[in-house]
């Protein structure tokens, strides 16, 4: 037998492994997310897409570790979350990102004015028939302050509920007087919306439905800010200039100061390029407002609602949680800039 193959050759490794084996060299110097997306250089085209995302991935758990912290607002920033296509991660964004803000030493709001009741249900808060919550608010003029309730999961998140009763609100809101006006005058009477309390909100964010009715129009009239997820596929796209009408059509007649502050880029799929290509034609579009971090597609993300909870406490290391995270703290800073 020939003496050569009593010694195993050493082949080259597979090009998966390949594209980790920079990983550990660079981690001294952390990157987020944002820095990801923003150089995209730092990624080799040659690399595989399980690559490019394990790469995202480590760099991202990093940044978690070395995270500064973020100073409160001066006064609260009222968010409204809205998109009138249904399915995009307008309410997952919701809960996610106010999770991500009160692991960042926020506090927050969340008001679900869904009747679906989403955001009330993926943040631990039971919602059944009668419970007093955002109808009562909006119809019968209930103090915010009296039916917010906090989260049992992440310390620093109140939530005021939706339940089903909220759907019957479109018509009874119609002969009201200021109708518009109902869930503005709720928050401006709220002793927590002041920035002279020290136990103010500091982030309050408004789930609409997926409807520009008359629940959007006073969630526009109460906001200083629009959030618009977009879900990256072109589908999503649809719609979006009608959403962005109204926005301005709501500036021009009822509130001076709305205005579209940040796209959130929902399950984006790496491996694809039509994802890549979507996320490219909408900051082509819009431009700076479009935030750096995407949060890809992920199972965790879609499981956690039905244990009754966000990512961010359902599975903390998970590439979802942390590109919310990483979405929460853009977001904040971006107030700031």
């Amino acid at each position: 037998m020939d003496d050569s193959t009593s010694e195993t050759p050493q082949t080259d490794v597979s090009r998966e492994t390949s594209g980790l084996g920079g990983l550990t060299a660079g981690l001294g110097a952390t990157r987020t997310a944002a820095d990801i997306a923003a150089n995209s250089t730092l990624l080799d085209d040659t690399e595989t897409p399980l690559a490019r995302a394990a790469e995202h991935s480590v760099l991202a758990r990093q940044s978690v570790l070395n995270r500064p912290a973020i100073p409160r607002p001066a006064t609260p920033r009222i968010f409204v979350v809205a998109n009138q296509k249904g399915g995009v991660g307008k309410t997952t964004s919701t809960v996610n990102l106010a999770a991500g803000l009160a692991q960042l030493g926020q506090r927050v709001l969340v008001i679900d004015l869904d009747p679906q009741g989403n955001a009330s249900t993926a943040l631990g808060v039971p919602h059944p028939v009668g419970t007093p919550g955002t109808y009562e608010v909006v119809v019968d003029g209930a103090a915010i302050d009296d039916v917010a309730v906090p989260c049992p999961d992440v310390d620093g998140i109140d939530v005021v509920p939706a339940t089903i009763d909220l759907a019957g609100a479109e018509i009874e809101l119609v002969p009201a007087v200021a109708r518009e006006f109902r869930l503005k005058n709720a928050l401006t009477a709220s002793k927590r919306t002041s920035p002279d309390n020290e136990d103010r909100w500091d982030f309050v964010f408004v789930d609409c439905p997926p409807s520009l009715g008359l629940l959007t129009i006073n969630a526009l009239t109460a906001g200083s800010e629009v959030l618009i997820p977009i879900q990256a596929e072109y589908y999503a796209l649809e719609g979006l200039a009608q959403l962005l009408n109204t926005v301005e059509l709501a500036r021009k007649a009822l509130n001076p100061v709305i205005r579209v502050s940040a796209m959130l880029i929902t399950m984006y799929d790496a491996r694809t390029r039509l994802a890549a290509g979507v996320a490219d034609q909408v900051r082509d579009s819009f431009g700076d407002i479009v935030l750096n971090t995407y949060i890809p597609r992920s199972v965790r993300v879609s499981e956690a609602p039905s244990y009754g909870e966000s990512v961010m406490t359902y599975d903390p290391g998970s590439p979802g949680a942390l590109s919310y995270l990483e979405a929460a703290r853009e977001l904040a800073l971006k107030g700031t800039s």
